[in-house]
């Protein structure tokens, strides 16, 4: 996914920049708490938060805060295993801003669409690995470990890894964080949501998918707000073929959470992918005038973040990475990439039945 900071493009022409600024943090005393409606207060009145949006651990920085991700180790990689373009010894600075100017590529060459596959398929694998991994207990440092050690095997190179110094193999966003979570030491929670997003570097390409996964025994309003998730994805891929507006994908999913009390997160973009991890087309997932048809070669994601209720500002944690809901509403993310050819939408990171 595209943030509008430390892994997305320029801020959207459509928007006000300086009100999609994150906000900094209100000061907060714990990296975590508990909503105060769980079986264990049956005393105390359910807020309104919680009558609204659910019981669920809200996720928050921990104090003293640490900026950046230079305390953070990143697991090693094999020197066999092939790096793309961004990831080196020193970092470029000059390269921080270059995917934002990288134009629209349109695949064509059959090798080139056969690597593109094989990198996709890998990607829904391991997602669907990581999914298994998902239970009450386990951290999420130790799902990107194992998806870490996965990719190795597999002869590829987990694409998050030190890009633009994101310091683990995968995101794994829990709760109220709408992306880029980084794994940590977190045990996930009974009624957690956690939405875990993989790509992976395969022979020169990239494979990028997510899904937003339940932990035991999830409350009702998780629960919809998963499924609505998933279905403002398939809606978004519905509208997708030859000579259609990329703009209609963020149309089908506006249709679609109309009405309801949902909201799509307008700072984080879908993206084209191949060669590159992130370039254009710039696909926006909320309802936008962006020029531009699809047309045969285009490969993108589409990765709608959804909100609970109607308001979708998020601000980002000192980490640099990681997006919160101002409010502390749950959000959840679900990713496929989208390849257009001459009869219609191939959806490549589809898991196999």
């Amino acid at each position: 996914m595209r943030p509008l900071a430390a892994c997305s493009r320029p801020l959207l022409r459509s928007l006000n920049a300086r009100a999609l600024a994150p906000r900094a943090p209100r000061p907060l005393a714990f990296n975590h708490r508990r909503l105060t409606c769980g079986p264990s207060d049956t005393a105390a009145e359910p807020s309104e938060h919680d009558l609204r949006y659910g019981c669920y651990d809200i996720i928050l920085p921990s104090e003293p805060f640490e900026w950046g991700t230079a305390h953070i180790i990143p697991r090693g990689v094999p020197p066999q295993i092939p790096r793309p373009p961004y990831v080196r010894d020193v970092p470029d600075a000059a390269e921080e801003g270059i995917a934002a100017s990288i134009r629209r590529l349109l695949l064509t060459d059959e090798g080139d669409v056969v690597k593109l596959r094989r990198a996709a398929r890998l990607a829904s694998d391991v997602l669907s690995f990581a999914g298994q991994l998902v239970q009450v207990g386990r951290t999420t440092d130790a799902i990107d470990a194992a998806v870490h050690e996965l990719v190795l095997a597999c002869g590829a190179y987990p694409s998050p890894l030190r890009y633009k110094g994101f310091p683990k193999a995968c995101c794994t966003s829990v709760n109220n964080i709408v992306t880029h979570g980084i794994p940590d030491d977190r045990p996930l929670q009974d009624g957690d949501i956690v939405n875990v997003d993989i790509t992976v570097y395969l022979d020169g390409f990239h494979g990028d998918t997510s899904r937003t996964f339940l932990v035991g025994d999830v409350d009702e309003r998780g629960r919809e707000l998963v499924e609505i998730t998933e279905a403002a994805l398939e809606a978004g891929i519905a509208a997708c073929g030859p000579g259609r507006p990329f703009k209609s994908i963020g149309r089908a999913i506006h249709d679609l959470l109309r009405g309801k009390d949902y909201c799509v997160s307008p700072q984080f973009s879908g993206h084209g992918i191949g060669r590159d991890f992130h370039r254009q087309p710039w696909i926006l997932h909320h309802l936008n005038d962006e020029p531009g048809e699809m047309q045969p070669g285009d490969c993108f994601t589409i990765e709608p973040a959804i909100i609970q209720g109607t308001e979708p500002q998020g601000w980002t944690f000192p980490d640099g990475w990681m997006v919160s809901t101002e409010n502390c509403a749950r959000a959840a993310q679900a990713e496929h990439m989208v390849f257009i050819t001459d009869k219609g939408a191939e959806v490549l990171t589809r898991p196999e039945p």
